[in-house]
């Protein structure tokens, strides 16, 4: 694919100083989403494979992962945290709680919210599967030197920052 990005299209659109490019103008190559989801989707697709040794989805590891660093989280936090649908993720820890990985108790202040941790089978589980997770992420940084990972990661901040809906 032909590469057509000039380095000046984010500078002078944003003075007003240039008409909005087109995608060929800039070529997927150049265009930051088409990047971020195709890194996500061979991400999810490589983490979907390694995860079928462990009989787990991705959603119950997004949720272990996310509880294995919380005391506890409500299942609003918890399905933003984990970058999924509240719907998916309540059939999430139905199936969680039914393996004995985690537990949710209403909050005594408000019964109507319900806190949500993880058990120790459940810390055990996502301990099995971290290896593997932290494998797949050191092979998908290899090559990148640390300065370049953490100028990568205040990038991802801010553009974070930009688009966020959640003050999470």
């Amino acid at each position: 694919m032909e590469e057509r990005f000039s380095g000046t299209v984010l500078r002078r659109r944003k003075e007003g100083t240039e008409k909005r490019p087109t995608m060929g103008e800039i070529g997927l190559n150049h265009f930051a989403p088409y990047l971020m989801n195709r890194l996500m989707a061979r991400w999810n697709i490589n983490m979907s494979e390694e995860l079928r040794e462990y009989d787990m989805t991705t959603a119950k590891m997004r949720a272990l992962a996310v509880l294995s660093i919380s005391s506890s989280v409500t299942i609003n936090e918890l399905s933003v945290f984990a970058v999924t649908e509240q719907s998916t993720m309540s059939r999430t820890l139905d199936s969680l709680e039914q393996q004995g990985f985690i537990r949710r108790q209403p909050r005594v202040e408000d019964m109507r919210i319900r806190d949500v941790s993880i058990t120790e089978e459940g810390r055990a589980a996502f301990e099995k599967v971290w290896p593997t997770m932290y494998d797949l992420f050191l092979q998908m940084f290899d090559g990148v030197e640390e300065t370049e990972y953490r100028a990568f990661i205040s990038t991802l901040h801010k553009v974070l920052h930009n688009i966020r809906k959640h003050e999470i």
